[in-house]
């Protein structure tokens, strides 16, 4: 179910980004149009105005025919029906161009009766003023003898030039869909990866379960017997068995139960349970395995019994790996007090430690997955998953977990669960 949400979702945006990319194209295409559109326009009118100029020159009226023929999209005509002189239409070229700001580089032809053929009379920039004499081709037109021909070699470029924002938010878009399509190919990539590392997690963890469940169930046999009660060496041995698998059991538990948690896979059991139930048969699990370690609980009111939603197994569980890191980063005595405090809408409890403490750069990490900030002795070696199960049961509870430095020394984590009616 999740997997088809993500699945929709990645199709709607993909989807949602082409539809809008397709959209700013055809607007770009339909400006393009209108942009040549209103070039032609300028073109034909400067043209027009070019010829009205020439033949006020010759003291002759304007034919009421338009001299003005567009042949292709980039090429006109200019029939004047007498002789002029090449250098002034030259000079009303560029000024009505300039005038109707057609600033391109365009190239003219003459007419040349003597001849019979077209005469090339040079490239000229509107922007630099150059102007060349390359020979290039103007084709005759039959029944015309006095007349000139325009070409605008780098139309489209000018045109594209006035839509420059467009075609750069177009290619803007189109790099947006390039990145989305391989972040979406990367999230990909990463999802079927971490399906395949916690599979493989849950497999290894089950298949060790097997084998340590039989060492642990002879290995407590074994220890009661007589013959190694008889023997201190064989005592201590079969105990460090003993403690040594019900603590790679424990390991085993907290990798499956993390594994779950980060698939969403399992539902809490939530239950209206006191919470000094659930600190004491932590504080009891803890005290098994470290019998040495001072460990109180203070609250407001000592008589009072407070409820909240919870689900115990997990909730347990969380205090417990407080409990266990307080007591894996401390050089002295671990010495651990929990503190309970009310109020009306929220339940505040904290867990005080006097370890090494976090520095202040380091709190927004701890929580983090596989992250030690103290990996280097052997008392501390571990996954580093205790502290990221502890905020995603907090997470899962709708909880809220803050860390802070302990006046004295160490530090002090608060939970704070919202106080509703249970």
């Amino acid at each position: 179910m999740k997997n088809n949400k993500l699945n929709i979702s990645i199709a709607l945006g993909f989807i949602a980004i082409v539809g809008i990319l397709i959209a700013q194209l055809l607007w770009t295409k339909q400006a393009f149009s209108i942009q040549e559109k209103k070039f032609s326009q300028k073109a034909h009118i400067a043209l027009l105005e070019v010829a009205k100029k020439l033949y006020e020159g010759i003291n002759h009226e304007l034919p009421s025919e338009n001299p003005v023929k567009k042949i292709a999209n980039d090429y006109y005509i200019v029939n004047i029906e007498n002789d002029f002189d090449p250098k002034i239409l030259e000079f009303y070229l560029r000024t009505e161009f300039q005038k109707y700001n057609l600033l391109t580089d365009f190239e003219y032809a003459i007419y040349n009766c003597e001849s019979d053929e077209m005469i090339y009379g040079g490239l000229i920039s509107l922007t630099s003023g150059a102007k060349t004499a390359n020979k290039i081709y103007f084709p005759k037109h039959k029944n015309l003898v006095y007349y000139f021909a325009i070409r605008f070699p780098n139309q489209n470029g000018f045109l594209f030039e006035s839509l420059t924002f467009w075609v750069v938010l177009s290619m803007v878009l189109i790099l947006v869909l390039l990145l989305y399509c391989y972040s979406i190919f990367t999230l990909l990539q990463q999802r079927k990866y971490a399906d395949l590392q916690r599979d493989f997690v849950n497999n290894m963890a089950h298949e060790f379960k097997t084998p340590l469940s039989s060492i642990l169930i002879a290995s407590n046999y074994l220890k009661n017997q007589q013959q190694i009660n008889d023997s201190e060496k064989l005592k201590k041995y079969s105990q460090i068995i003993v403690n040594q698998g019900n603590k790679l059991n424990f390991q085993i538990e907290k990798i499956l139960n993390l594994s779950k948690s980060d698939a969403n896979s399992f539902k809490l059991s939530l239950e209206k349970i006191l919470i000094q139930d659930i600190l004491a048969e932590a504080i009891d699990n803890v005290l098994i395995k470290h019998p040495n370690v001072k460990i109180t609980v203070d609250h407001q009111e000592s008589s009072t019994e407070i409820f909240i939603k919870a689900d115990r197994f997990h909730a347990v569980n969380m205090i417990y790996n407080l409990l266990e890191n307080a007591i894996k980063y401390c050089v002295v005595n671990p010495e651990i007090q929990f503190k309970i405090s009310t109020s009306t809408h929220k339940i505040i409890l904290e867990c005080c430690d006097n370890g090494i403490g976090i520095l202040k750069k380091d709190r927004s990490r701890i929580f983090n997955k596989f992250e030690q900030l103290h990996p280097t002795t052997s008392a501390t070696k571990g996954f580093g998953l205790g502290l990221f199960y502890v905020k995603n049961i907090c997470k899962q509870h709708k909880w809220s977990i803050l860390v802070r430095e302990n006046v004295s020394c160490g530090s002090i984590f608060q939970i704070i669960i919202p106080n509703h009616d249970v």
